[in-house]
């Protein structure tokens, strides 16, 4: 499904958000507390969106970029500019990295789509180092408020009419809002985090609380 979708992804972010996910990878990186010649991963990296911010805020980072899907990868190799991203194919339940080397872990709209969101959990925290930190990106479920009407329209409606016009299909597009519904509330997920070992679990809400940024930390 991502495969199909992957020449558009970029530019369905773009409109889908009103150009505010830029600001959120921003966010992901300033709370990565990423050291001078530090290692970043990040998980579910697409087209390096994240990874890229990574390399722009701290130019001497190795940023390593992991994902299932090959042809996301391959669309952001052609990038000119996302040439220092080392890019590796990565299963979220399985990284293919040694324990304890990275600084921190980050990931964008990965885990409303993962099979066992404790698995992946647990993967991360195993890669990490003593004191580094996971930083969440994802879309969160609409709360029962009185902006709840307009954002269904806009997950139901809009975002699958942009996709079969921008990217071609509307699969992909009525999937993200299906899976967005049927995710955990931040609050779950942060609680489940904690119950995986990371400690200072915190989230930050954007968008009128349909994204939310998580951190947490793993213990010295």
């Amino acid at each position: 499904m991502f495969a199909g979708i992957a020449g558009r992804y970029d530019v369905m972010n773009r409109l889908m958000t009103a150009g505010q996910d830029v600001k959120w990878r921003k966010y992901v990186i300033e709370q990565a507390h990423l050291p001078a010649n530090g290692r970043i991963l990040d998980i579910a990296t697409g087209t390096g969106d994240i990874a890229q911010e990574a390399l722009d805020q701290v130019p001497d980072v190795q940023a390593v970029g992991g994902d299932f899907t090959i042809e996301m990868m391959q669309v952001g190799k052609q990038y000119p500019e996302r040439q220092a991203i080392q890019w590796v194919g990565s299963d979220t339940l399985a990284l293919p990295f040694i324990s304890d080397y990275f600084d921190a872990v980050t990931s964008g709209f990965l885990m409303r789509n993962v099979i066992d969101v404790e698995k992946a959990l647990q993967e991360q925290f195993r890669i990490l180092k003593p004191g580094g930190r996971i930083v969440i990106l994802e879309s969160s479920p609409p709360k029962k408020n009185i902006l709840r009407p307009f954002i269904l329209i806009h997950l139901n409606y809009i975002i699958p009419t942009l996709g079969k016009l921008i990217a071609g299909t509307s699969e992909a597009y009525t999937y993200l809002p299906e899976s967005t519904k049927g995710f955990r509330s931040p609050e779950d997920l942060a609680q489940v985090m904690a119950r995986q070992g990371f400690e200072s679990v915190s989230f930050k809400l954007f968008m009128f609380g349909t994204i939310a940024v998580h951190v947490g930390q793993k213990p010295v």
